[in-house]
């Protein structure tokens, strides 16, 4: 008899704890639970200055990409074509269109036009119609520094020089969170790493504070 009782309590327990798992697993997952499985949506921003442009007609102010120019654009689509970006958008000049046209033929995307004093409104035009999507912007020395922070990023660089034109900035924004950017290169590099620039930039501040320690001293 004792035996038995013995069993049946054992039995009991069982089904309790059977039904308090049961119950458990059943329980919807709370707003906090369902939030942190939830990945950030990330827009990524392809930036790049245009391609060489041909300098031997004097004064053209909108000149065609150079040879070099050429193949510049070939490696962007190389580059990029496997991203799969959604959208392409260039300023109204030659040099600008003539850079993504590659990559516009090999995705079928007709690129968009806008104004580069009007930087932030791309942005926020960005960030709303393509979140959570990869697009790629052309731009120019003067304008392609400024556009990372019109993104929020901070430029990695302090300026574009004018040969320098194998920069592809790569700038991912996810709500609430600080924009990063990552500097790449593309087709044959024309451009100083940027280790090297902050050195000499470095040894300059150096050499300055220096110079005005030998005057004090004087």
């Amino acid at each position: 008899m004792n035996y038995l009782l013995t069993r049946f309590s054992a039995l009991c327990v069982l089904l309790v704890l059977l039904a308090t798992v049961a119950s458990r697993a059943q329980t919807p997952a709370t707003p906090e639970k369902v939030k942190m499985k939830i990945k950030p949506l990330i827009t990524t921003v392809y930036i790049v200055r245009h391609a060489e442009k041909d300098t031997t007609v004097a004064g053209n102010s909108d000149p065609e990409l150079s040879a070099e120019g050429r193949a510049r654009a070939q490696a962007l689509n190389q580059t990029l074509a496997k991203r799969q970006p959604v959208a392409l958008f260039t300023t109204d000049t030659k040099r600008t269109r003539a850079t993504l046209a590659p990559l516009a033929a090999a995705l079928k995307l007709e690129p968009k036009t806008y104004d580069p004093k009007r930087g932030r409104d791309l942005a926020d035009m960005v960030l709303k119609d393509y979140a959570g999507k990869s697009v790629v912007i052309v731009g120019h020395s003067n304008t392609v520094l400024s556009l990372i922070d019109d993104f929020g990023g901070i430029p990695p660089v302090d300026e574009i020089r004018d040969n320098e034109y194998d920069y592809l900035f790569v700038v991912r924004v996810a709500p609430g969170m600080q924009p990063t950017v990552e500097t790449r290169g593309y087709g044959a590099e024309r451009r100083e790493p940027v280790a090297s620039r902050l050195q000499k930039t470095k040894e300059k501040e150096m050499k300055i504070q220096a110079k005005a320690q030998a005057k004090a001293v004087k």
